[in-house]
Formats: C-alpha cells, sequence, structure tokens
C-alpha cells in the first residue's frame, strides 16, 4: 500500500511541475531576453522542468509504469536543459567544459545504451527509443567537437543557451501534446518539433545577423 502511495506521489509530483515548467517556459519564451522576466522564468523552467524530468525517469522503470517514451523524453529533456542552462558560463573568461564533457559522455553511453538495449535482449527494435538515442548521439557528439573550439564557443554561447532551451521545452511539449492525445495518429510527435523548430531558426537568424557569426555552430 505504501509503496502504490508513493508510485502516485510521483506521479502527481512529476505532472505539477510538468505544467509549472511548461507555463513558466513559455513565458521565459515570449519575454525580452535578458531581461529579469525571463531570467525569473527561465530558471524556474530549469529547475522545475529538472525535477518533473528527474520523475519521469523513475516513474519510468518502476514495476508495472516501465514506459520506454516516458524514460526517453525524461533523459532527452534533461540532457538538452542541463547543457542549455551550462551553455550561460560559457562566457566566462576561466571557463571549465569537465561537467559539461561529463554530461556529453553520459549521453553518449545512454544513447547506444537505448539503441541497442532491445535488439540485443528482445530481438526487437523500439522505435522512440532508437529515434531518441540516435538524437541524444547526434547532439552529444556535436557538443564534444564545439568544445574544442573555446573561442566559437564563447560567441556562441547565446545562440547554445537558446537552442537547447528551447529543445527542453519542445521536448517537454511533446510529452504533453501526445500522453494527452491533442492531436490523431503520430502528429503530436511531429507538430511541437515543427513549430519549435521554425523558432528556433528565427533565433539563430537573428543572432547571426547581429553577432556575425557562421550560421552552422
Amino acid at each position: 500500500m505504501e509503496i502504490v502511495i508513493s508510485i502516485q506521489v510521483l506521479i502527481y509530483a512529476h505532472a505539477l511541475f510538468g505544467g509549472i515548467s511548461l507555463l513558466s517556459g513559455m513565458v521565459s519564451i515570449v519575454s525580452k531576453k535578458g531581461k529579469i522576466v525571463h531570467k525569473k522564468s527561465g530558471k524556474l523552467f530549469f529547475y522545475s522542468m529538472l525535477f518533473s524530468a528527474v520523475t519521469a525517469l523513475i516513474i519510468a522503470i518502476l514495476p508495472k509504469h516501465e514506459s520506454p517514451f516516458l524514460f526517453s523524453i525524461g533523459l532527452f529533456s534533461s540532457y538538452f536543459i542541463l547543457t542549455g542552462y551550462r551553455a550561460l558560463n560559457y562566457k566566462s573568461e576561466n571557463l571549465k567544459l569537465t561537467i559539461d564533457k561529463i554530461i556529453s559522455w553520459a549521453m553518449i553511453f545512454t544513447g547506444i545504451i537505448m539503441i541497442v538495449y532491445n535488439p540485443i535482449f528482445n530481438d526487437k527494435i523500439n522505435i522512440i527509443l532508437t529515434v531518441f538515442g540516435l538524437l541524444g548521439l547526434i547532439f552529444s557528439v556535436r557538443d564534444l567537437v564545439l568544445y574544442k573550439d573555446i573561442n566559437n564557443l564563447k560567441k556562441s554561447w547565446l545562440k547554445l543557451h537558446l537552442g537547447k532551451m528551447i529543445g527542453g521545452y519542445i521536448a517537454a511539449t511533446t510529452a504533453f501534446v501526445v500522453v494527452n492525445n491533442f492531436f490523431p495518429s503520430f502528429y503530436g510527435w511531429f507538430i511541437p518539433g515543427i513549430i519549435g523548430g521554425i523558432y528556433i531558426t528565427y533565433w539563430m537568424m537573428k543572432l547571426n545577423k547581429n553577432l556575425k557569426l557562421p550560421a552552422k555552430l
């Protein structure tokens, strides 16, 4: 009985902080970048999203609650918001990337496990785990390449911060849309990503123009 209650508490906590992260993330997105409202709502988004993601990871591996979808979203959104938040440090003079490299290597290791686990142990492919595993590999390898060019990393901190944090918000929104069946069939998997991708592209173009940086990082 106590175990059941504990699981319910985790589920309610996950839903509560997930809702807070969706609202605070939206405020941070629409508010003027760099201002107090953006910073405060962004910080609230980070911590509430991180807590929601951690509870998702725990729930997804509990007996009778196993969910590759929930686990993938929790892991993927955690990676995005952690690296996005860490990007704020890239403008520092005394830049240390030890934690950043650990996060990226952890995502690479986890991404490989997500891809090969089902084919090895269940003789089948799980599309959700495979897709998110591949995306995790691509982004984390890209991070490690970027860490080799410190000068470009310092110049690109704002692009990386915005891109990763919005990516985390897209992951959270996708989970919300899919779980609540807002769109028929598989459309819910793609619509948040398409809209978010357009918004990210807009900001990257704007920052490229203002900062005169190369289009690709």
